[in-house]
């Protein structure tokens, strides 16, 4: 894959981005109370009375629909002959959606914001955000394998960019709804993109391998 480079070094830089910011919230948490405030407050100012179509959107990203929704396109995938990237999708969900960032609420431990009401119930940590590390991986990763749904440019363009801004509507949602932190969306988003570029190429050259193969055994 000549584009593998790339990919890596932007999946270098989110992952360095994201162990700043988990060393920061770790040692130096009073650094980010004026960042974080500031966000949440202007989230409210640039969306007022949507709490309908946050309350709405962030279902998306609930455990019960990410579980769904996985199993519905790991399915769909492998029963369509594509049994690379059903795996890839189902190792991103399980090792790092559900275990990874489950992990790594244990280990921060941090709180809920108590700076708004809390417009839902959470019972968990609050960093990472695991409505942010699940779409940006469940989704994002139907951004990336878009050309298997459609092989005209235009249509998968405009599939991609749909996809995108629900990505970008869950993230906004956890904050509006008082339950998260803008850090704790940005290192859920951090850590779900950081696999994704990294193991992109690695899912492209399997992929193409396995094509192969297919077309020889016809």
């Amino acid at each position: 894959m000549k584009n593998k480079p790339i990919y890596q070094l932007i999946g270098s830089f989110t992952l360095l981005f994201f162990a700043a910011l988990c060393y920061i919230i770790r040692f130096y948490p009073e650094t980010l109370v004026g960042f974080d405030r500031g966000i949440i407050h202007a989230v409210h100012q640039l969306y007022p009375q949507m709490n309908s179509y946050f309350l709405w959107v962030t279902k998306f990203a609930n455990p019960i629909t990410v579980v769904l929704l996985s199993f519905v396109f790991v399915g769909l995938f492998y029963f369509n002959k594509q049994k690379i990237t059903a795996l890839w999708l189902a190792l991103s969900m399980a090792l790092v959606s559900g275990a990874g960032n489950h992990l790594l609420k244990i280990f921060f431990q941090r709180a809920r914001p108590t700076i708004l009401p809390h417009m839902v119930t959470e019972h968990s940590f609050s960093f990472p955000s695991g409505h942010s590390t699940a779409s940006t991986l469940l989704f994002g990763t139907l951004i990336f394998v878009m050309g298997l749904f459609f092989k005209e440019k235009t249509p998968r363009l405009i599939a991609q960019i749909v996809v995108g801004l629900l990505i970008v509507s869950i993230v906004i949602s956890r904050i509006y709804l008082g339950v998260h932190y803008p850090s704790d969306v940005l290192g859920g988003m951090l850590f779900g993109s950081s696999w994704l570029f990294f193991t992109y190429p690695y899912y492209k050259q399997k992929k193409l391998a396995y094509d192969l193969k297919m077309i020889r055994r016809k």
